[in-house]
């Protein structure tokens, strides 16, 4: 089933890509790789949620965060290739959590961005990742996620 059909049926979609905030492109290609900037959860140029995880916002809602993240981040890979079929594989998520000090479920945070890769890739999907817990990211947001694909 092509990507998009996928996502149709997920009731997902991929957002513009969101501008970026400082000196820097949404994404840059190398070779077969497509390495995505930080992507925060942003949706039409602003964040649903901001502070931090634990106190602010609950894990559940940081995996949604997270979701929406990997929802920008196929956004930025899809200024280098003209569709997500053309995506190879998912090699490597960035996943940083903006938490309390007593926070320390960063790896199930970052499974809200795993999963949903999983669901719409399958195979592809699956990746080596990092999670780290951090005290702030840029607009006060939760979470903050970077990618790197292999394409066609």
């Amino acid at each position: 089933m092509p990507i998009h059909d996928k996502l149709k049926q997920l009731g997902l979609e991929i957002p513009p890509v969101p501008a970026a905030l400082a000196a820097y492109i949404p994404s840059k290609r190398s070779g077969n790789l497509i390495f995505t900037s930080g992507q925060l959860p942003l949706i039409g140029g602003k964040l649903r949620k901001t502070g931090k995880v634990g106190k602010d916002l609950s894990l559940e809602e940081a995996k949604e965060e997270a979701k929406q993240c990997v929802l920008n981040a196929l956004a930025a890979i899809l200024l280098h290739v003209e569709s997500l079929d053309k995506i190879k594989s998912i090699v490597k998520l960035g996943v940083f959590v903006s938490g309390t000090s007593e926070f320390t479920e960063q790896h199930l945070v970052a499974n809200g961005a795993s999963e949903l890769l999983a669901t719409i890739f399958g195979e592809k999907g699956k990746h080596a990742r990092f999670a780290i817990g951090v005290s702030s990211l840029p607009l006060d947001a939760s979470v903050e996620l970077e990618m790197v694909a292999e394409v066609e």
